[in-house]
């Protein structure tokens, strides 16, 4: 399916939420106004709100606490994004000057802490305290996954286990909620685990997909490769390499991880040495069997337009090409 089939179930659900978005920002502070503004006019593909508006219509038509849910997560995500950038010191986002690089780094953790607000404000104005919880605790498990990864990276000791769980919590704990927060908003609350746990199957494969993107072209997809080599940061091709390749190449991978991670040079090396032992070949393949057994969490479900458009949203995650 292309992205805009996938969209064509929820089009008229988006255009309502970016006016509901844009008025839940909302602030009588003129800069907060401003930067707010500034964030929901460069909106990514809206990915999340879509998560979550197909998750409400396997069972029931969009209604105002699915909107509430997309709010909810949309302002997580854009928090965290915010607030990650000025860790990251960061001054692009998507093509676009970040906050800090804009306004300073006191300015951007005001709004993201803004934006937390809003969550909790929104969530008990409209008494959705279900819904709290679960972006509470998604909040808690991509505070601990990011934690976890940087303890882990200062050893260079990161297993496949342990990467797993990281992108669990870092990435697909986000994904998850809005599955399961779709599915509350529905009232098929029988159906939270499933919805919770297809969109963490989803999450997973999604950013490995990311960890692939790190040693594609750097035309292809729009961005600069190798990024997670210069970062030091462990993701699955290399965890897999480190693992399976030749004593010699695993010292030489070590040592360019530690000492020579920001050189051109070593990079491509360290790139070349993870395609020759298989260790993009290997993320595909666990890429491809998370996003299989993601499809088989819908099965006993109805089929509808919403449930075909999820199948499409998951085989889009491994296909896409930036």
């Amino acid at each position: 399916m292309t992205s805009e089939e996938i969209m064509q179930p929820v089009r008229e659900d988006l255009k309502e939420f970016e006016t509901y978005l844009g008025q839940t920002m909302k602030s009588e502070i003129p800069l907060l106004d401003k930067v707010t503004h500034y964030l929901v006019k460069r909106k990514g593909k809206q990915v999340r709100p879509i998560f979550v508006f197909l998750s409400c219509r396997l069972f029931q038509p969009v209604n105002q606490k699915a909107l509430d849910a997309a709010a909810l997560v949309e302002l997580l995500h854009t928090a965290t994004l915010v607030h990650d950038d000025v860790v990251d010191d960061a001054n692009e986002r998507r093509g676009y000057f970040s906050v800090n690089a804009l306004w300073k780094n006191k300015i951007a953790v005001l709004v993201g802490d803004y934006m937390l607000s809003r969550i909790l404000l929104l969530s008990l104005e409209k008494n959705n305290t279900d819904l709290l919880e679960i972006i509470a605790r998604s909040v808690r498990e991509m505070s601990e996954g990011e934690l976890l990864q940087i303890e882990k990276a200062r050893k260079l000791d990161i297993t496949e286990e342990v990467y797993f769980e990281v992108i669990r919590k870092k990435t697909a704990s986000l994904i998850s909620t809005c599955c399961e927060a779709g599915c509350l908003a529905s009232g098929e609350v029988e159906h939270r685990e499933r919805l919770r746990k297809f969109g963490e199957l989803v999450g997973l494969a999604f950013q490995i997909k990311d960890d692939i993107f790190d040693y594609g072209s750097s035309s292809e997809i729009g961005k600069p490769t190798g990024n997670d080599i210069r970062e030091q940061k462990l993701t699955l091709p290399m965890i897999y390499t480190l693992d399976h390749a030749s004593t010699t190449e695993q010292r030489e991978l070590r040592y360019i991880i530690k000492n020579r991670y920001n050189e051109e040079k070593y990079i491509r090396r360290a790139m070349e040495l993870v395609i020759q032992n298989g260790g993009l070949t290997y993320a595909q393949q666990r890429m491809v069997s998370l996003g299989e057994e993601a499809k088989k969490m819908l099965e006993p479900l109805e089929n509808n337009e919403a449930k075909t458009a999820l199948i499409g949203l998951v085989d889009y995650t491994m296909q896409r090409t930036k």
